[in-house]
């Protein structure tokens, strides 16, 4: 077994656990996570902004390391800036930045669509920031998947992604389409746009498994 210890995944919804775990057997075998869910993150981040769960994150990330943790990887889009920013001694990693890089690599237009308010702003934020480090031109516009929330909170998984995939569909003019929410995934298969639409969970698990292993292989750590 590698010596190296878990990936920690901080989630604001209990639906990404399976995701990410699907995404690690199929190209990350040996790879251990250890998720944290914290539903309550997300409902107040919405309501008093990200900064004032700060305190709270930083709990988790402490808690995640003390554990064991090798580096953490925050799911939530909302509050992943104030993820990233924490200092805990281990990388601390948010699952869209892989993305935001791969959208601006495809041209300037991008536009992110997301189904909740609250993850627009950090994520377009975050797209800038990418295009700046790359120095690369971007205008980036949003989009909203109307109603779509409403139905991820009712527990209508696909008539969610039905929902953010035909809000994909109806955008034009545009080099690359971002999934803002990695629940938002499973609506890339069921797009039928020519435009490029990216989503987070496969590119920041594997981000993440690099931190982890430091860039080695699972059959490299699994040699040790």
């Amino acid at each position: 077994m590698p010596r190296s210890g878990p990936l920690a995944l901080l989630h604001t919804s209990s639906v990404h656990v399976p995701v990410f775990d699907a995404l690690r057997d199929e190209a990350h075998q040996g790879l251990e996570l250890r998720h944290l869910v914290a539903e309550e993150l997300l409902a107040r981040a919405r309501s008093e902004g990200p900064d004032a769960v700060a305190d709270a994150v930083r709990a988790l990330l402490d808690q995640a390391v003390a554990q064991g943790a090798r580096a953490v990887l925050c799911t939530c889009s909302t509050i992943g800036a104030v993820a990233e920013r924490t200092a805990v001694g281990v990388p601390v990693l948010r699952v869209d930045r892989p993305m935001a890089a791969a959208a601006v690599a495809m041209g300037p237009r991008v536009v992110v669509l997301a189904a909740l308010e609250s993850t627009l702003g950090p994520t377009v934020a975050l797209v800038e920031e990418e295009a700046r480090s790359a120095g690369r031109p971007v205008d980036v516009r949003t989009v909203s998947a109307e109603g779509a929330w409403a139905l991820f909170e009712a527990g209508d998984t696909d008539g969610y992604v039905r929902a953010v995939a035909a809000a994909a569909d109806a955008v034009t003019d545009a080099d690359a389409i971002v999934l803002a929410q990695a629940s938002m995934a499973a609506a890339q298969r069921l797009t039928a746009t020519s435009t490029p639409v990216l989503s987070s969970p496969r590119p920041g698990l594997a981000a993440g498994a690099e931190a982890v292993w430091g860039g080695r292989s699972a059959a490299a750590a699994h040699a040790e």
